[in-house]
Formats: structure tokens, sequence, C-alpha cells
């Protein structure tokens, strides 16, 4: 019997997504900017963070996180052997800040059902 050799996990399953125009209108209502106006600052905003990142800085936004630039390489046994060529692969790693984290300890859960696998 395979189900008695099936173990259940739990698994975060998303209900939406927010788009950045959604969350310019949700920022509309909570001040007294404009849509459009948040909406420039947002773009803006991922522009000014690839220019940091690319230029190897450290993006903070305060509370909310962090982002820096990641590497993934060979490795070489003498300093002098290692070049750029050993590097693999870059990625951004975000690192969550008090104004995220913090919602971990509020979370609530509630069973839904199985999504279906895509078929490949």
């Amino acid at each position: 019997d395979i189900s008695a050799e099936m173990t259940y996990y739990a698994r975060a399953q998303a209900r939406g997504e927010v788009t950045l125009g959604d969350m310019a209108r949700r920022i509309q209502r909570r001040c007294t900017v404009t849509r459009a106006d948040t909406m420039a600052v947002l773009v803006s905003l991922g522009t000014v963070m690839r220019e940091g990142l690319a230029g190897g800085e450290i993006v903070r936004l305060g509370d909310l996180g962090s982002f820096q630039i990641g590497l993934k390489s060979e490795g070489a046994d003498v300093e002098e052997d290692f070049h750029a060529g050993l590097i693999k692969k870059a990625h951004i790693n975000f690192r969550p800040g008090a104004d995220l984290t913090d919602i971990l300890t509020s979370l609530s859960y509630e069973r839904v059902a199985v999504k279906p696998k895509k078929e490949e």
C-alpha cells in the first residue's frame, strides 16, 4: 500500500499576486501621493536598485530588508590561480528586515486543496 509510505508536509500556496500597479494604487489610498507619482517612484526604485547592485553596493531598503549580489564559483587552491572564469553564476541575496520578519510570527494557517502538478 503506497499511501502508508507517504508523508505530507506543509507548503505555502499563493492566493494571487500584487503587481507594481496594484502597489501604487494601495499606496495612493494610504497617503496624499498620486498613483502616477507612486508608479514613477517605484519604477525608479527598480532602476536605482539595479544600478547599485551592478556597482557592487548593498541596497538597503530600511526595515524592509537589503539586497546584495552573491556568486557561485569553482575554487582555486592558490589565491593567484583564482580568476573571473571560475565564477559560474551570479544571484541576488535578499535579507528581510524587521518589517517583513515580524509578519512571520502572526501568520495563520489553513488547509487548502492541493494544486495539481503541471504536466511536463
